[in-house]
């Protein structure tokens, strides 16, 4: 249940009655301030200048149409034309408990829908199986997943896919030194310790490729005989793709990511219809020939001294390119997923090749009319000297490398605070608080900002970490265990007397308007700002309305106690959508 979604649609309703058009909406938000209620409509300033009328006295008509008596305790004008809310006790505890105070009726009054359902393609991850995978992957992989994983906790067919890179000369490169070594140690088996270190053995490829004139010519001819479809190179290439995808699958399993084999839609899987897409564009005058490539100008695309920033569809030469697979992956989507939204998580840097990309797909009538195309772009990653994020040595950072050193930083530090723990369990525990660590670090922040990767911060057991939500979950459990009581098996009704029981109980509430929030704009942070939020309203809670304390009354103490567990299981699942596990023990 979205409770400002809930108010924003019978004010809206109430504003239209009165003759606001259909553009004006209530624009309910929480509000700032207690005193203002616990929910104000702002929308009514918007109504009034289109009305032509005065706002407050426009704010006073709405209230004398407006009814929600049945989960309001009152209504009052504010300011300019502000309409503060504040919501029942009564309304509040009913709605924890499940049990609402109102029904879907016919005539809208009291009405609520869930989002339809939509088919949702999320593009993320997309490494590239020339190398292993690093830290410059890790945004891409954990942002979409928690994304991809909200999406389906609304109801939504979530179609995953891992456009990973598979494709192009670099291919040529490593298969002729593939080659090279099976010849040497005679066995094409042989080279599989060879590839236990992608980077190594991509770079080896590069140096010979550059030094060597006979080795770059038989990687050129490779190139030219994969393209062709030659069984004996497509059986090497396959062989490369499957030990680099065994490496992702790896780092998938670490970080705790939904990603599996079968989201595999890998460049080469359009290949069939790349030329198709050519030729589609010039049947339909979209392309130009410029300088032997064939590229799209298009005017919306203008620069300031008129010159144009061309989408080059083929290169000189019959080669594609990153926009002739994205514009056939954008088809096939349509087409045959038959997608009602897609979402692409890159890199900010890539922000104009998808306008581009998504725009000429339109003209092109590759994509059907009503589809999202989304492109969700973040910052980068950075050290603390601000500058990208790197090794002591200046080199790239190994993802699998940095999770590694997650967990040894969590172990070394839940042996400092709980040496009386088994060392499985102690490894279990920096399993779990070192990866959520990481994750939460990056998924915490607007994914349009760059952020300062730092250890000490990420793992702290105070501010807004996953450490810190994590204890907050835990904390919880252990109360539980004192107490005796079972969680599930506690009926009695919840009851909201005291200031930080009725924070907390509008804080619960809350938590679809989150999920709705990073659902809409692919923003987790918003998500993370809710569940560090929950935990500090929680916090004042425990420590203002005694639970387990001689002399609480029976109904009270269970009261709090369903309190107490709604809020374990909110920040489990709220967690679970960012792909974060909780521990029952810290």
């Amino acid at each position: 249940m979205n409770i400002r979604q809930l108010l924003d649609d019978r004010i809206t309703a109430a504003l239209h009655t009165l003759g606001a058009p259909d553009t004006v909406t209530a624009i309910v938000k929480p509000s700032a301030r207690p005193e203002f209620g616990d929910y104000q409509a702002n929308g009514v300033m918007a109504a009034a200048k289109q009305l032509k009328t005065n706002p407050r006295e426009l704010a006073t008509r709405l209230l004398e149409t407006l009814d929600l008596s049945d989960l309001a305790d009152k209504l009052e004008v504010a300011g300019p034309g502000f309409i503060n809310i504040y919501l029942k006790n009564k309304w509040l505890s009913e709605a924890l408990g499940g049990r609402m105070p109102f029904a879907p009726t016919g005539d809208g009054r009291g009405e609520w829908h869930s989002p339809s359902s939509q088919t949702i393609v999320v593009d993320y991850s997309g490494p590239n199986l020339a190398k292993e995978m690093h830290v410059g992957h890790l945004r891409s992989t954990i942002i979409g997943d928690a994304v991809a994983r909200v999406l389906e906790f609304q109801g939504h067919k979530v179609i995953r896919q891992n456009h990973v890179g598979d494709w192009g000369t670099q291919f040529g490169m490593l298969i002729a030194h593939m080659v090279s070594l099976t010849d040497k140690t005679r066995g094409v088996s042989e080279v599989e310790p060879q590839l236990a270190d992608l980077e190594t053995f991509y770079r080896e490829a590069k140096q010979r490729f550059d030094a060597e004139t006979d080795f770059a010519n038989t990687a050129r001819d490779y190139v030219v005989k994969l393209q062709a479809g030659d069984a004996e190179c497509h059986g090497l290439w396959q062989q490369f793709i499957d030990i680099s995808l065994h490496h992702c699958e790896e780092v998938y399993e670490r970080l705790g990511v939904s990603l599996s084999r079968a989201d595999v839609m890998p460049e080469s899987a359009y290949n069939a219809d790349l030329a198709n897409i050519v030729s589609e564009l010039q049947v339909q005058g979209l392309l130009v020939e410029n300088q032997g490539a064939q590229c799209a100008f298009l005017d919306e695309f203008k620069n300031k001294d008129g010159s144009i920033t061309p989408i080059i569809v083929q290169k000189t030469g019959g080669g594609y390119l990153y926009a002739t697979t994205d514009l056939a992956a954008l088809r096939y989507r349509s087409g045959v997923l038959n997608i009602d939204r897609a979402l692409y998580f890159t890199d900010a840097r890539q922000a104009l090749h998808f306008q581009q990309v998504f725009l000429l797909a339109r003209k092109a009538g590759f994509v059907r009319e009503g589809v999202a195309l989304e492109h969700m772009p973040f910052g980068n990653m950075q050290g603390e000297d601000g500058k990208p994020f790197k090794t002591r040595t200046g080199g790239t950072v190994k993802l699998v490398d940095l999770l590694v050193e997650a967990e040894e930083r969590a172990f070394t530090l839940v042996t400092e605070k709980n040496p009386e723990l088994g060392e499985a369990e102690r490894h279990e525990i920096a399993r779990t608080v070192g990866i959520g660590a990481v994750k939460y670090a990056d998924l915490s922040k607007n994914r349009n900002s760059d952020y300062i990767f730092n250890w000490e911060t990420m793992l702290s057991f105070e501010g807004n970490t996953a450490p810190y939500l994590q204890y907050a979950y835990a904390r919880i459990k252990s109360i539980f265990r004192r107490s005796g009581v079972d969680a599930e098996a506690i009926s009695s009704s919840i009851s909201l007397h005291e200031i930080a029981e009725r924070t907390l109980a509008m804080k619960l509430l809350q938590f679809t308007e989150a999920t709705d929030s990073v659902a809409k704009e692919g923003l987790p942070n918003h998500l993370c700002t809710y569940l560090y939020e929950l935990a500090g309203n929680f916090m004042s809670f425990y420590e203002a309305c005694p639970i387990l304390k001689d002399g609480v009354a029976e109904d009270v103490r269970n009261s709090r106690l369903q309190l107490a567990n709604l809020t374990a299981q909110t920040l489990q699942t709220g967690l679970g959508l960012l792909g974060i596990g909780v521990l029952e023990r810290m």
